[in-house]
């Protein structure tokens, strides 16, 4: 490389080698540790030198560390070089692939004061192209072929010799020739012996810009940001805070750098964020917003905060970052529509729980403990004493002497005062001016905080006040109950302990969820009154009493429809029939209310004026049907009805079934061991029960099928069993398995019959459908044990009549009843007279001596005997009017093909009973 100096050739090569010793001294102890530089670019076998800088470019100041001394300053031992043991890589410390240094690479050049370049470093080399065997000992003006832009670098030069430093970019050329914009320092070193050299400091331009931009964006996200950040180390303790996170701390920057979140926070908060970041840090999961309690008690609220872990380009744990926002505002929002959502979730929770509720006492109940203890911890609900029985609700405003009655309670604990002030079923009284009077008069809510207000509540002196005193009540809610503009009752809610107080929005709810629960009590009063007005109309179309006739023992029970259901048409029925004989009725209307209950009545009434005329059972049920659109509940309703009718004659043991579309009748025949069939009153021995198979015929009101009747031979002491389907049928089971369960509970031996009742109700099936239960259990016998019966058989001939005469006053002195002899005779004179003359086969006489005196006189004509009044001049026809006039009671009946006509007279000494 040629010099354009002045000095001869000696001068020159002693310039040289004192340059070359310099060179040597700076390389040893400025060489940077730097990758190795590319290979020198060529075009056409020359080297290329670099444009000079247009001197029309601005000269900003990087933000970088300016290196070397001052001018006129020698330079001291420093201290040990990085990159020493301690930072060797792999080490604490050390740079990684991925240090700022590796993207910002700064080239060092060092040039005496001539301009000539003395030392080139690897990142110089790689920067511009040139190596640096082609370039040390050349001046740097080659590499800039613009004049001005060299001229610009001189000047730099001559200011540097005299101020120490300059600083500026300029614009040079690689060694292919393409423009490198350049950021540049240089600054005086001076060398040992005194030499002066300038150290160039060169960075590409667009990456210094990059990197002050980087810095920038940081600056302003750290400093300007609403957002509370933090930088830790390993250590977990701060290196760095934003000022918004230290305003939320209420902590300044310089008291959080070096300390933990421990040091900086109080102690229950900040164990739990320590222990996240330790998490993070171990981990290297990020934790993202986090929702806690803000640490701060003067700044009472919620924050969110993320941590996630720091690594350098080469993977190296730097540390952890954090993030903390504000997040009051938008938790109280979620939790407001949380509570919304909730409170809405109540009322549906309620409305579903009541929505099939007829039972007032239920459905406060339901109230009190829907609320606890979601709203409060401890409730009641008081209703008038009207509302709580179905009665109608009063005309008049409330007042002191108004009937109150605590029906629904609930609370979170258990003890004496919760006893006292919450037990069901008390009667409250309260003072007119009292928080009670005023809202049950007015209708308008309160709300009662402390204990002053509380002391109001009912009347000065109250045991209950006292003991919400104890319990720690603070506040509390009176709200009224309401339905058709009238209050009916008061809903009570209390908070106690260090639970919040009630606000402005808790009484609004509450005032909502009582107006749906007074529309719920209403309707539960309003069926209520309707179905005690049924039950009452039922009870009092269904027998007052059932009599015992001769030879039957009788049980019953009625059960009414549970409270889902309306009062049914279930009736039941015992009619005595002449000749000691029994009617057993049991009957079910379809349908349900007072409309079914009146048509029950009006359908026992038929039956019972058809069983006077002592009809056989099919034929009586076939009247029944005939009626039937007259019995309907209206003209656009058909009458429809299921019943079974059986016919009980203790003298011949024999039992006249029929039904019409009707639950089968259960028999249960007592065992072959039993020695002796028990009487009236004593205990059933059980035995072997079956279902009696008869036609089912169909449903009175429906036709099309025939009724007909079936007649049993009966043991002594048998138990018959007539129910409604109430009984035995259930939602998921067939009617056969409750028939079964029946007949297991009949087949059981008990002291009575009426204990065999109890059973049976007792069994009933919990599914069952909740409908009425009419239950009849009838124990047959043969009659009164030494009843005098006596019968005989006639020929249809008119020695008949004489022969029954001798043998009823033959028999009649037997039993010591010689008073009825005359009469008796007269009496079936008569009506074998009339058997005689128009029957052609056998006639029957039979007489009984129970509580009267019973004479039957049968034959096979089925047509019944027709009374009528004879005239003066009629030598017949008296007949049948005689026994009218002198019999006690008198009728007859059909019986097989034939008929039954019978005469009742009064015992000696007895009166008449004058029907």
């Amino acid at each position: 490389m040629s010099s354009t100096g002045n000095g001869g050739g000696g001068e020159r090569r002693a310039g040289s080698a004192g340059s070359a010793a310099a060179r040597a001294r700076l390389r040893r102890a400025a060489r940077p540790a730097a990758p190795q530089p590319p290979a020198g670019r060529r075009r056409g076998g020359t080297v290329e030198a670099p444009a000079a800088a247009r001197p029309d470019q601005p000269a900003p100041t990087l933000a970088v560390a300016e290196p070397g001394v001052r001018a006129g300053l020698r330079s001291r031992p420093g201290l040990p070089f990085p990159g020493g043991p301690a930072d060797a890589p792999g080490g604490r410390g050390a740079p990684g692939e991925g240090s700022l240094l590796n993207m910002l690479k700064v080239a060092i050049a060092i040039l005496d004061t001539a301009g000539r370049v003395v030392l080139w470093s690897p990142a110089a080399e790689e920067l511009l192209g040139w190596p640096n065997e082609l370039l040390v000992g050349r001046r740097i003006d080659e590499l800039i072929p613009d004049r001005e832009q060299v001229a610009r670098i001189r000047a730099a030069i001559q200011d540097t010799l005299r101020h120490g430093r300059w600083a500026g970019h300029a614009e040079l050329r690689d060694r292919d020739g393409a423009p490198v914009a350049v950021d540049a320092r240089i600054s005086l070193l001076v060398d040992g012996d005194g030499t002066p050299f300038l150290q160039v400091n060169m960075a590409e331009a667009a990456a210094v810009r990059a990197v002050e931009r980087d810095l920038a964006v940081r600056d302003a996200l750290f400093e300007q940001s609403p957002l509370g950040i933090a930088i830790m180390d390993t250590d977990l303790r701060y290196t760095a805070v934003n000022q918004t996170l230290a305003e939320m701390n209420g902590i300044t920057l310089d008291d959080h750098v070096g300390r933990t979140t421990g040091e900086t926070l109080p102690e229950r908060t900040a164990d739990e964020i320590t222990a996240i970041q330790r998490q993070v840090l171990a981990t290297g999961e990020p934790v993202i917003d986090v929702t806690l309690a803000s640490p701060v008690t003067t700044r009472a609220g919620y924050r969110s905060i993320s941590y996630s872990r720091m690594t350098d380009r080469s993977g190296r744990v730097l540390g952890i970052s954090g993030t903390v926002m504000d997040v009051t505002e938008r938790y109280r929002a979620v939790a407001k529509v949380e509570h919304a959502r909730r409170r809405l979730s109540l009322l549906n929770e309620f409305g579903s729980r009541v929505g099939d509720l007829l039972d007032a006492s239920r459905i406060a109940q339901e109230l009190a403990g829907s609320v606890v203890p979601r709203l409060s911890d401890h409730s009641a609900v008081i209703l008038l004493q009207a509302v709580a029985h179905g009665d109608d609700l009063p005309r008049h405003g409330h007042d002191r002497r108004t009937s109150l009655l605590q029906l629904g309670t609930a609370s979170v604990q258990d003890g004496p005062e919760v006893e006292v002030m919450l037990r069901r079923g008390a009667r409250i009284t309260f003072a007119e001016d009292s928080v009670c009077g005023r809202v049950l008069r007015t209708g308008v809510p309160e709300l009662l905080s402390g204990a002053e207000q509380l002391d109001d509540v009912t009347y000065p002196g109250d045991p209950k006040t006292q003991a919400a005193r104890d319990l720690g009540v603070h506040s509390m809610l009176v709200v009224p109950l309401r339905a058709r503009g009238i209050v009916i009752g008061l809903l009570l809610v209390s908070r106690a302990g260090y639970r919040e107080g009630f606000d402005r929005d808790d009484l609004a709810f509450t005032v909502e969820l009582a107006d749906r629960a007074g529309s719920s009590l209403d309707n539960a009063r309003l069926y209520a009154r309707e179905r005690t007005a049924a039950l009452t109309l039922q009870r009092t179309l269904l027998p007052q009493q059932v009599p015992q006739p001769t030879g039957v023992e009788v049980a019953y029970r009625y059960v009414p429809g549970s409270s889902g259901t309306e009062v049914g048409g279930d009736w039941f029925d015992v009619i005595p029939l002449p000749g000691d004989r029994t009617a057993l009725v049991v009957g079910d209307v379809m349908g349900h209310g007072l409309r079914a209950a009146a048509t029950m009545g009006r359908l026992r009434t038929a039956v019972r004026v058809l069983a006077a005329l002592d009809l056989p059972p099919d034929v009586l049920l076939r009247h029944v049907h005939e009626l039937a659109d007259d019995l309907a509940q209206g003209p656009d309703e058909a009458l429809l009805a299921t019943c079974v009718y059986a016919v009980f004659d203790p003298a011949t043991a024999r039992l006249t079934v029929a039904k019409a579309g009707h639950i089968p009748p259960v028999l249960v025949v007592p065992g072959e061991d039993v020695a002796e069939p028990t009487h009236n009153g004593g205990p059933l021995p059980g035995g072997a029960g079956r279902i009696l198979d008869l036609p089912s015929g169909a449903p009175l009101g429906v036709g099309g099928v025939p009724f007909e009747s079936v007649e049993l031979k009966i043991p002594e002491g048998s138990l018959l069993a007539l129910c409604t389907d109430g009984l035995v049928e259930s939602r998921d089971k067939d009617l056969d398995v409750g028939l079964g369960r029946l007949i297991t509970v009949l087949q059981e031996p008990y002291a009575s019959i009426q204990a065999a009742c109890e059973a049976v109700l007792d069994t009933m099936e919990q599914g069952r459908e909740p409908d009425d239960v009419a239950l009849l259990l009838a124990r047959l016998g043969h009659g009164q044990a030494g009843t005098p019966t006596a019968g005989w058989t006639l020929p249809a001939e008119p020695t008949a009549v004489s022969r029954a005469r001798r043998l009823v006053r033959a028999t009649l002195v037997e039993w010591g009843v010689e008073e009825l002899t005359d009469t008796a005779e007269l009496l079936v004179s008569e009506l074998v007279t009339n058997a005689v003359r128009y029957a052609s086969a056998p006639i029957g006489v039979r007489l009984t001596l129970g509580e009267t005196l019973l004479v039957e006189i049968s034959d096979p004509l089925p047509d019944p005997p027709r009374e009528r009044h004879a005239a003066e001049a009629d030598e017949g026809g008296r007949g049948l009017e005689l026994v009218h006039l002198l019999a006690l009671h008198w009728g007859a009946r059909a019986e097989g093909i034939g008929k039954v006509v019978w005469f009742e007279q009064a015992l000696p000494g007895s009166e008449p009973d004058g029907s």
